[in-house]
């Protein structure tokens, strides 16, 4: 049985909303946040004990230093955006938001992209109708924490029939270790609208004893007809923990594709979701990660059918060096009444050293029979045919496995919306597989 990690409540949610003013019907909704963060327990994860890991630091309000251009960024912040595009972007700074731009075009058609926190005050029936319904406060004390303690974080509401050329780039990035650093993004895309949306969470922490926690969200709604692209690559320094809970729920024809590269340095908990809640809604998942030296990986991707003809696929990669472990979950639900569902899942690790350490379990649940389902799954070392066929091309031996592994990662890296993403991506992969 879990114990509790935190002695965190209802009055210190209280204290912390009260000091950045913020509305009523806010505070007490995250004080009874911090009510259940005193009572729940940590979440299971498969074969994860992540009670072990350092979970009790809350951090201290940081704000960053709201700029009007982008050239104020730090330098760190600047890199990781599109110099030479001019479409929708948005920056987190350790605890606040610094930096919003949405152009005007989009503005004119109604699309808001803004922070969570200004949101709760100009937005607020849309926000309190959605926020954290998908990702409930009460589902375990993490959840129940970032109720109470979400910072910054990401509006994005998209219209019905509008639809948003390029891509749409949140950038969440901390430099201070005792920042509390928990962004939250809320995307609504009303029916019949389309966007690309690109997450990139990122730290330079430097030398420290101190851990950061990072405890995001994110919850996409995908109402009738919708379309959401959403791409996410975390890469912070092994001092950090990287908590990620990601919900996507779809109306009827709705749909979502996930493109997830777990990157991250430490210690990793990883759960995305999609409840396909109605008819002919389609959901398609693909995650890779690569952990290094003594990480501890949990990465679970599931898919809930409630709606007829509703359609799910995801495909998880793992790639393992050095000492570093992998639990890798993939569960499909297929509810009763979902008739001529389909939920399909392949997981697959690589085991780079003798004492890496992978674990793919597919999980099949369902409740109604007239569907499809079904599920690969493997761990294993790069394939010596493989292998053998390349160096049988000239190719040596340390350049086939390359290939192999970065092929075996293709499926993500190749589909990033947002160039400078993508070849970020390509060169976290280099010095982690390096």
């Amino acid at each position: 049985m879990s114990t509790p990690t935190t002695s965190f409540g209802r009055e210190a949610a209280s204290a912390i909303a009260r000091s950045k003013n913020e509305p009523s019907w806010l505070v007490a909704w995250r004080e009874q946040a911090g009510e259940w963060a005193a009572t729940l327990e940590l979440p299971k994860p498969e074969k994860t004990p992540i009670q072990r890991w350092t979970l009790n630091v809350q951090g201290v309000h940081r704000p960053g230093k709201t700029v009007a251009a982008l050239a104020e960024l730090p330098q760190a912040i600047a890199s990781m955006l599109d110099a030479q595009g001019d479409g929708a972007v948005i920056v987190q700074h350790n605890s606040s938001v610094v930096y919003t731009r949405l152009p005007e075009d989009l503005k004119a058609k109604g699309v808001v992209l803004a922070s969570l926190e200004e949101a709760a005050r100009t937005h607020e029936e849309l926000i309190r109708a959605h926020l954290m319904t998908a990702y409930a406060r009460d589902e375990h004390k993490l959840a129940a924490m970032h109720g109470a303690l979400w910072n910054g974080g990401v509006f994005l509401y998209v219209p019905r029939g509008v639809e948003i050329e390029a891509p749409v780039q949140a950038i969440l990035f901390a430099d201070d270790a005792e920042a509390t650093f928990v962004p939250h993004i809320l995307v609504i895309a009303e029916a019949n609208s389309r966007v690309s949306f690109v997450e990139n969470v990122s730290s330079a922490l430097g030398d420290t004893d101190i851990t950061l926690l990072h405890n995001g969200a994110v919850e996409v709604f995908a109402k009738a007809g919708a379309h959401v692209q959403y791409a996410a690559v975390h890469h912070m320094d092994s001092s950090a923990i990287d908590i990620s809970y990601r919900r996507a729920v779809l109306d009827n024809d709705g749909r979502v594709e996930w493109l997830i590269g777990d990157m991250h340095e430490g210690n990793t908990l990883s759960d995305t979701k999609t409840i396909l809640k109605g008819n002919g809604s389609t959901s398609d998942a693909k995650i890779i990660s690569v952990g290094t030296g003594q990480q501890r990986m949990s990465v679970t991707t599931g898919a809930v059918h409630i709606g007829r003809s509703s359609e799910s696929d995801m495909v998880t990669r793992a790639v393992m060096k050095d000492e570093a472990t992998a639990i890798i979950n993939g569960v499909t639900k297929i509810e009763k009444g979902a008739t001529k569902a389909n939920g399909q899942q392949t997981e697959r690790v690589l085991m780079l050293s003798p004492k890496a350490r992978g674990d793919a379990n597919p999980i099949l649940l369902i409740d109604e029979d007239d569907v499809k389902a079904g599920h690969a799954a493997s761990v294993g070392q790069v394939n010596a045919e493989q292998v053998y066929y390349l160096m049988s091309r000239g190719i040596s031996r340390a350049e086939a496995e390359r290939l192999i592994i970065y092929g075996f990662l293709d499926p993500v890296v190749s589909e990033i919306p947002l160039e400078v993403v993508r070849e970020q991506l390509q060169r976290i992969l280099e010095r982690k597989l390096g």
